[in-house]
C-alpha cells in the first residue's frame, strides 16, 4: 500500500462520520463490530447445535466424539469460514456477484441462493412449530402431560416397559400385573400430542389433507416477525440480534442449572460424555463422517450466509479473528447445550424407569417429543416449557434472518439502480413468497415435506458447494492471489501463517470434503419419517430439488462459454476475474486493482484484445 493510500485510509474516520457512520454508503455497513459478531453467531448457532449434536455425541462414543469433532473444526470449519468471510468482505457483494472472481462458476452462487430459498421454507416451518408449542405451554398442566381426548389406545403414561403394554392395569394405582400381557407399540402422551394435535399428521406423503390452520397462523406470525426484523436490512436485524443471539445462552444456562438438580441428572450427563466415552469408536469411519457433517451443518457453510453477512463489514476488518471466535463459540455451544439436554433426559429416564438410551432422540423427536415430555415432569412445567420453546424460536429466527438476507442482498446487488431504495418492499415480498411456499409444509402431510427438504437439500448438497468454492477460489482464481487480497484487508502475515492455510485450502479441507461426499453418496439410504416410507414419486421429488439446486452450475457455465464466442483464449478468460472483480470502494483498490496494473495479475489482456477486434 503506497503512502497516498495510507493517508486516505487515515481520513476514513472523518469520512465515515459524514456518511452516517457507514464506510460504504451505497450498501451500508454494520453499525458496529458487536452487531456483526452477534449476527454471525446467531447464524452459525442453529437448531443443529441444540437437537443434533447431543445425539451425535451419544451415538459416536460420548466424550470421545469431541476429538474428531474438534479436529474437523480446525481442518474444515475454520478454514472454510475464514475463506467465505474473506471473499464477502473483500468484494462487498453477495454469493452471486462474488463469483466475478471466477465467472465460469457464477452458477455456484446461484445454487447457494437456491439452497437458501429452500432452507428458508424449512426453517420458517420449524419456527412455526416452536411458536405453536410456546403458546400451547401457556396452560397448566401442559396439554401433553397426560393422555387426553385426542389420544388413542396406544397412549400410555405408565407401565411402559421396553415397548410392552400391560393389560388389566389401573391408572389410578399405577399397577401392572405381570400376567395377561400383550405386546403393543406404546406411545407417550407427548408423542401422540405431536402427531395428533400439533401436526395432525397423515399416514404419508400421498395423503396431503387440509392445511392445519393453527400452524398456518404461526407460520404467518413467523413471516411477519422476520419481515419486521429485516425491514431495514442489517440496520434493523443488527439491533434484534442483541436479544436473539444472546437469549438462547441464558435459557440453556437456566435449564442446565435446573437440570443438574434433578434426580437422575448425573446418569444423563455420564451417559452423554462420561462412562459412555468409547475411544475405540475412533477407529470407525462413520464417527469421522458424522463429526465432519455436523461441523458443516452447524456452521451453515456453503449456503451463502457467511459471505453475505461479511459483505457488510468494513474493508479492513480482521475477519480471521472473527472466524476463529464465531466457530469456537459455535462448537462450544453444541457441547454446552448437550449438558442441559442430557441432564433433563437423565431425569426423564429415572422417572420412567427406562434406560437413558430409550429416551434419547434427535431432531424433531428430541425437540418436540422427548424434551417436552421431560419438561412436563418438572415442577412449574409451563415455565420451563415456555423458556425452551422460546429458545428454539430465537435460534431459528437468527438462522432465518441470514437466509432471507442472502436472497434480498443478491437481488439488491443484481439491480442496485432499481431496488436500492426499495429494500423494505423486497424484504416484505420475499417473506410473503417464503410464507406461501411454506403452506404445503403445514398441511397434514407437512412434516414429510419438511423432512424431505432436510434430508435432500440441507445435507450433503452443501459439501458439493463447499468443494466448488475451494476449487474456484484456491485453484482457479489462485490461492496466492487470494492471499494477497486478504493481506490488502488485514495486513501482511508471516510465511508460516499462510503455510497452514495453504495446506488446508489446497489439500486437507478439499480431500476431507471429497471423501465424505463420496462416502455419503455410497451409503445413502432413502429417508424416512419414523417408520413411514416415502413413495417413489416423493423420492424423485427429493432428487429433483437437488437437481434444481445444482443444475445452475453447468447451465451458467455453458451459457457463459456460448456467449463468449471467439477463440480458445476468450473461453479461458472466463476462468479469470472479470473487470468488476475488485474492492467495492475506489479508496480500497490500491495499485493491484487500478486500471493500469490489473492486467498484470490476470489474463485480462485477452479481454483487451477482444475489445479492439
Amino acid at each position: 500500500m503506497n503512502n497516498k493510500l495510507k493517508n486516505l485510509c487515515s481520513c476514513l474516520p472523518c469520512w465515515t462520520l459524514v456518511n452516517n457512520g457507514d464506510e460504504n454508503p451505497d450498501r451500508g455497513n454494520w453499525t458496529n463490530k458487536t452487531e456483526y459478531i452477534l449476527s454471525m453467531i446467531g447464524y452459525a448457532v442453529g437448531l443443529g447445535n441444540i437437537w443434533r449434536f447431543p445425539y451425535m455425541a451419544y451415538k459416536n462414543g460420548g466424550g470421545a466424539f469431541l476429538i474428531p469433532y474438534l479436529l474437523m473444526l480446525v481442518l474444515c470449519g475454520i478454514p472454510l469460514f475464514f475463506l467465505e468471510s474473506a471473499i464477502g468482505q473483500f468484494c462487498s457483494q453477495g454469493p452471486i456477484n462474488m463469483w466475478r472472481a471466477v465467472p465460469v462458476l457464477q452458477g455456484v452462487g446461484l445454487s447457494m441462493v437456491m439452497v437458501n430459498a429452500l432452507v428458508s421454507i424449512y426453517y420458517n416451518v420449524i419456527i412455526a412449530y416452536s411458536l405453536y408449542y410456546m403458546f400451547a405451554s401457556m396452560q397448566f398442566p401442559l396439554p401433553w402431560s397426560s393422555c387426553s381426548s385426542w389420544a388413542d389406545r396406544k397412549c400410555s403414561m405408565y407401565c411402559n416397559v421396553s415397548g410392552v403394554l400391560m393389560t388389566n392395569w389401573t391408572q389410578e394405582n399405577i399397577t401392572c400385573p405381570s400376567s395377561n400381557k400383550i405386546t403393543v407399540s406404546v406411545e407417550s402422551p407427548s408423542e401422540q400430542y405431536w402427531d395428533h394435535v400439533a401436526l395432525q399428521r397423515s399416514s404419508g406423503l400421498d395423503e396431503t389433507g387440509p392445511v392445519v390452520w393453527h400452524l398456518a397462523l404461526c407460520l404467518l406470525l413467523s413471516s411477519i416477525i422476520v419481515a419486521a426484523a429485516l425491514i431495514r436490512g442489517i440496520k434493523s436485524s443488527g439491533k434484534v440480534v442483541y436479544f436473539t443471539a444472546t437469549f438462547p445462552y441464558v435459557v440453556i444456562l437456566i435449564l442446565l442449572i435446573r437440570g443438574v438438580t434433578l434426580e437422575g441428572a448425573r446418569d444423563g450427563i455420564d451417559f452423554y460424555i462420561g462412562s459412555q466415552s468409547n475411544l475405540t469408536k475412533l477407529t470407525e469411519g462413520q464417527v469421522w463422517k458424522d463429526a465432519a457433517t455436523q461441523t458443516f451443518f452447524s456452521l451453515s457453510i456453503a449456503w451463502g450466509g457467511v459471505p453475505t453477512l461479511a459483505s457488510y463489514s468494513n474493508f479492513h476488518n480482521n475477519m480471521f479473528l472473527d472466524s476463529v471466535i464465531v466457530t469456537v463459540i459455535n462448537d462450544g455451544t453444541s457441547v454446552f447445550a448437550g449438558f442441559a439436554i442430557f441432564s433433563i433426559l437423565g431425569h426423564m429416564a429415572h422417572v420412567y424407569g427406562k434406560p437413558i438410551g430409550n429416551v434419547v432422540k434427535e431432531g424433531f423427536g428430541l425437540a418436540f417429543i422427548a424434551y417436552p415430555d421431560a419438561l412436563a415432569k418438572l415442577p412449574i412445567s409451563p415455565l420451563w416449557s415456555i423458556l425452551f420453546f422460546f429458545m428454539l424460536l430465537t435460534v431459528g429466527l437468527d438462522s432465518q434472518f441470514a437466509a432471507i438476507e442472502v436472497i434480498t442482498t443478491c437481488l439488491l446487488d443484481a439491480f442496485p439502480n432499481i431496488l436500492k431504495s426499495k429494500r423494505a418492499v423486497v424484504t416484505i415480498l420475499t417473506c410473503i413468497i417464503v410464507f406461501l411456499l411454506g403452506l404445503p409444509c403445514v398441511t397434514r402431510a407437512g412434516i414429510y415435506w419438511v423432512t424431505l427438504i432436510d434430508q435432500f437439500v440441507a445435507s450433503w448438497v452443501m459439501l458439493i458447494l463447499a468443494l466448488m468454492e475451494i476449487i474456484g477460489f484456491c485453484y482457479i482464481y489462485g490461492v496466492n492471489r487470494f492471499i494477497k487480497d486478504i493481506e490488502m484487508m488485514i495486513g501482511k502475515k508471516s510465511f508460516c501463517f499462510w503455510l497452514w492455510w495453504r495446506a488446508c485450502w489446497l489439500f486437507l479441507t478439499p480431500c476431507i470434503i471429497a471423501v465424505i461426499l463420496v462416502w455419503s453418496l455410497v451409503i445413502f439410504v432413502p429417508p424416512t419419517y419414523g417408520k413411514v416410507q416415502y413413495p417413489a414419486w416423493g423420492l424423485a421429488l427429493g432428487w429433483s430439488m437437488v437437481a434444481f439446486v445444482l443444475i445452475w452450475i453447468p447451465v451458467i457455465a455453458f451459457y457463459k462459454v456460448i456467449k463468449a464466442k471467439g477463440n480458445f483464449c476468450k473461453v479461458i478468460s472466463l476462468c479469470s476475474p472479470s473487470e468488476e472483480w475488485h474492492p467495492y470502494l475506489d479508496i480500497h483498490r490500491g495499485e493491484r486493482y487500478s486500471k493500469n496494473t490489473a492486467a498484470e495479475e490476470t489474463v485480462s489482456d485477452n479481454k483487451t484484445e477482444d475489445k479492439k477486434m
